[in-house]
């Protein structure tokens, strides 16, 4: 009877550790996500990873811009740089390109646009891994601090704004591709470009915003207002493809940073295929961001 009483304990004492564990950050099993190529980097006392894209024009001579690119929930970097690929432009314009890898929770990577608690889906510090990488990176390469930029898609996206919120003293420029930003907010030290692109079609992230997130236009007012830039946008449109898209420029904000938004009419929760004029969603996400550095306009 002690034998199956002790085997009974053991069991139970097993289960309740997996209970818990549902609760913490299993970022060194790395059982959601597999990468080719990555570079491990400790921090918070636990194994992150990260994709790193050298253009072959890169010359540690000069002074290089760095580009962040986040996936969405439930990604991998090494498929999310297939998806959302930008080595092509950063071959062409010559900055090097990160992809992050999240963390895992319950068998799905995430990202945490918060500081440690509120809205977060854990308590990994996302904010703090990125600032690792900067340092890691601007340790080997020779970085344009000035010229550091993010963008993401869908939860990626939600983290390109956490850092305009909370790391604003390293990020020029942001773009989210089918994100949205949460309600965990903090002034930035400096004015800041920001592009949001988005379907209106997306049943995910909707675009009028639900309980959950705030609805696309409330985001642009809000860096809109925060950059006290123009309020009648200059407006074009490309009709070429099956879905109509739609650019709004709000421009001549301090430091003269523009707050910029594609609209997919139609659109889905994607890192979008459509082109406008000819431009790509990773060419028109560069040629935006790249306009701008710490102190704004270049």
């Amino acid at each position: 009877m002690l034998k199956y009483t002790k085997i009974y304990n053991m069991i139970l004492l097993t289960l309740i550790i997996s209970i818990f564990s549902c609760n913490e950050v299993s970022d060194s099993s790395k059982s959601c996500y597999s990468n080719y190529n990555s570079i491990t980097l400790l921090h918070d006392n636990i194994e992150r990873e990260y994709i790193l894209y050298v253009p072959a024009s890169y010359n540690e001579s000069s002074i290089t811009p760095l580009m962040f690119n986040f996936h969405g929930f439930g990604g991998s970097a090494s498929e999310y740089i297939e998806y959302a690929d930008m080595r092509p432009i950063s071959d062409e314009e010559n900055f090097i390109l990160v992809y992050p890898q999240g963390s895992c929770m319950e068998g799905s990577s995430h990202w945490n646009p918060c500081p440690v608690g509120g809205d977060n889906k854990s308590n990994a510090d996302d904010v703090g891994f990125v600032e690792a990488i900067i340092n890691d990176i601007t340790n080997q390469y020779n970085i344009d601090i000035d010229r550091i930029y993010a963008t993401g898609y869908s939860n990626g996206g939600m983290m390109a704004y956490g850092l305009a919120n909370y790391k604003s003293e390293l990020f020029a420029a942001v773009s989210s591709v089918s994100g949205s930003m949460l309600d965990c907010l903090e002034t930035p030290s400096h004015p800041i470009a920001v592009l949001h692109l988005h379907g209106t079609s997306d049943e995910v992230i909707p675009y009028d915003g639900n309980n959950l997130y705030s609805s696309v236009q409330n985001t642009i007012n809000h860096w809109i207002n925060f950059n006290n830039t123009n309020t009648n946008p200059i407006t074009e449109y490309d009709e070429t493809n099956e879905v109509t898209v739609e650019h709004y420029k709000f421009n001549q904000g301090d430091n003269y940073v523009s707050v910029e938004h594609y609209k997919y009419i139609g659109g889905n929760h994607v890192w979008f295929e459509e082109t406008f004029q000819g431009r790509n969603t990773a060419e028109l996400i560069w040629d935006f961001v790249s306009r701008y550095d710490i102190n704004g306009l270049l």
